[in-house]
């Protein structure tokens, strides 16, 4: 951002990438204000005419803080008719972020009339329910799925050791030093709930029973990548992870926790950004 304001004062003209690049900024920071008068200088000074990667970092950027109305307002009165399903997808995110279910129910329903085959909103709508305990709309939105034959992304996560890239999915039992990482992490994570970590549940599949919520959450890609690389790396060396999905937040929390255990860093690159943890907190701060 202050960059982006450098440029003005030396009449460097930015073009759309770059008001991009500075919205997005500012909603990953919380600069609400800043970005509202970003996003209005396009037009008023600049003769810019927004397209759906700015509309979708004001709905970002309102979501991000909490003001869904307003992200809601923007939806419908700066848009217009038909919003792109990117724009109905960071709405969405927000709704669930800040657990607005009845906001959520809504924005879901629009987002499936636009793209009723993508598996993602089902999934994004079936945790929505869930989480508001509507456990029968869980069961009618998975029947919807399977009829239409349409099945959830499988996470993925990947760990650079000695240059050679390593793959695992949750609950891996792939390797063959399988047994070798489950224990290593099992005590990694007892030392973690020592230190205060506790398991994000809300994480988990919300028909499991407690027990079996924190298993699933134990075991998710990056968990398995980091204790192995953990494991193979020496002491004192970053690890690094790249994951094809959106890190959860338990994940984002067990990670913070054991960047102290280990004293490592640990940078995780997921689908939105990267992440920087180091002595207990993330480069992020949680905001993202």
């Amino acid at each position: 951002v202050e960059l982006f304001h450098r440029m003005r004062a030396h009449g460097v003209r930015p073009n759309n990438v770059t008001f991009v690049a500075v919205l997005s900024a500012c909603a990953h920071a919380g600069l609400v204000q800043e970005g509202h008068r970003v996003f209005a200088s396009m037009r008023q000074e600049y003769g810019l005419l927004p397209g759906v990667e700015h509309h979708v970092c004001m709905v970002d950027l309102f979501g991000r803080a909490g003001l869904l109305n307003e992200a809601y307002k923007f939806v419908k009165d700066v848009i217009g008719e038909k919003p792109a399903p990117a724009v109905w997808t960071a709405m969405l995110g927000a709704c669930k972020m800040h657990k607005n279910f009845d906001l959520g129910v809504e924005v879901a329903e629009h987002l499936l009339s636009v793209e009723p085959e993508n598996p993602g909103h089902y999934v994004m709508l079936s945790n929505i329910y869930a989480l508001a305990g509507r456990m029968d709309r869980v069961e009618v939105v998975r029947n919807i799925m399977i009829q239409k034959g349409l099945k959830k992304h499988v996470g993925y996560s990947t760990v650079e050791v000695d240059q050679k890239n390593y793959l695992f999915s949750m609950g891996d039992k792939s390797h063959p030093n399988t047994n070798e990482i489950y224990q290593y992490l099992d005590e990694l994570m007892g030392r973690c709930r020592e230190a205060g970590y506790v398991p994000e549940s809300e994480s988990a599949m919300h028909e499991l029973e407690e027990e079996e919520r924190e298993y699933s959450l134990r075991y998710h890609s990056e968990k398995l990548a980091l204790a192995f690389g953990l494991m193979r790396t020496s002491p004192g060396m970053t690890i690094r992870i790249v994951k094809n999905l959106r890190m959860c937040v338990d994940c984002h929390s067990a990670i913070k926790f054991i960047s102290v255990a280990t004293n490592r860093e640990i940078i995780v690159r997921d689908r939105l950004r990267f992440h920087h943890f180091k002595r207990g907190s993330c480069s992020c701060l949680d905001y993202w």
